[in-house]
C-alpha cells in the first residue's frame, strides 16, 4: 500500500473527485479525514470506505471561513496527532460565463474565497503539524484554465492564484522535506456538472470536448484521484513546485 498508516485530510470530499480521491487513499492504506460543508455527502463517502474495509472520520467546514479552519485542524491534531497529507479539492465557480463586463464583486468574492482563500487557509494550518514532523505531502487543485479562459474569468483568476502560491510554499518548505504540487484537471465528468447542465446538455458538451481532445474521452473523477495519489506518495517525493495537467492532451 502506497499510502500505509498515513494521515490525509481530503477537502471536498462529498464531490466527485474528492470523494474518489478519499476512497483512492483509503485503499492504499491512508486513515482519511473526510472533509466537506455538505456532512451528508461526505458521510456517504466514509460509507463507501468503510464498506471497502478502509478507515476515516467526518469533519464538517466551510473552509472560507478562518476559524473554521483553525477549528478543522486543531481537531485533527487532537485526534490524529499527526497529518502527513493534505488534499484541497473544495471549490466551484458561481460565475461561470458572465462577460468582463458583467463581473460581479459577491461572485468574484465568492469564487476568491472558495478555491484560494480556502487553500491558503488549509495550507497554512497544515503546514504547522507537518512542520515539526518534517514530512508532508500537499497537493492542491488547480485547473487547466490557470492559464486563462475567455469565460471563466475570476475562477480562472483563482486558480492561477493556487498554482503560485503552490510553487511559493515549495520554495519555501522543501527544507522540512514538505512537497506542494498542484492539479490541473480538463472537463471531469461528475455529477455536479451533469445536475447543472440537464443530462442533453451535459451529453453534448462533453461529446464535443472529448472529441476536441487528443485521447478522445474526457476525464473521469479516478483519473485525477490517481494522479493525486502519486504526488501524495513517496513515489513522488522529488517533485514539488510543479502542476499536473490530466487533460488528454488537450493543449498540446
Amino acid at each position: 500500500m502506497r499510502l500505509h498508516e498515513k494521515i490525509a485530510v481530503v477537502t471536498g470530499a462529498a464531490g466527485g473527485i474528492g470523494s474518489a480521491t478519499a476512497r483512492c487513499f483509503a485503499r492504499e492504506g491512508a486513515g482519511v479525514i473526510l472533509v466537506d460543508i455538505d456532512a451528508e455527502g461526505a458521510r456517504r463517502t466514509l460509507n463507501q470506505i468503510e464498506h471497502d474495509g478502509g478507515t476515516g472520520i467526518v469533519v464538517t467546514a466551510d473552509l472560507s471561513e478562518e476559524a473554521q479552519v483553525t477549528a478543522l485542524f486543531a481537531e485533527v491534531q487532537r485526534r490524529q496527532g499527526a497529518l502527513d497529507i493534505l488534499v484541497n479539492i473544495a471549490g466551484g465557480d458561481v460565475e461561470p460565463a458572465a462577460s468582463v463586463e458583467e463581473i460581479d464583486v459577491e461572485r468574484m468574492s465568492r469564487n476568491l474565497d472558495m478555491n484560494l482563500k480556502s487553500c491558503i487557509l488549509c495550507c497554512r494550518e497544515a503546514v504547522k503539524i507537518m512542520k515539526p514532523r518534517r514530512y508532508g505531502r500537499i497537493v492542491n487543485m488547480s485547473s487547466l484554465v490557470w492559464r486563462g479562459s475567455p469565460a471563466q474569468f475570476t475562477y480562472a483568476a483563482s486558480k492561477g492564484g493556487i498554482l503560485s502560491f503552490t510553487r511559493s510554499i515549495a520554495m519555501a518548505l522543501g527544507s522540512f522535506n514538505i512537497t506542494a504540487n498542484a492539479l490541473a484537471p480538463a472537463l471531469v465528468e461528475v455529477d455536479a456538472f451533469v445536475r447543472a447542465l440537464g443530462p442533453e446538455r451535459w451529453k453534448a458538451m462533453a461529446e464535443a470536448t472529448a472529441a476536441r481532445y487528443p485521447l478522445g474521452r474526457i476525464a473521469t473523477p479516478d483519473d485525477v484521484a490517481k494522479a493525486a495519489l502519486f504526488l501524495a506518495s513517496d513515489d513522488a517525493s522529488f517533485i514539488t513546485g510543479q502542476i499536473l495537467e490530466i487533460s488528454g492532451g488537450a493543449r498540446l
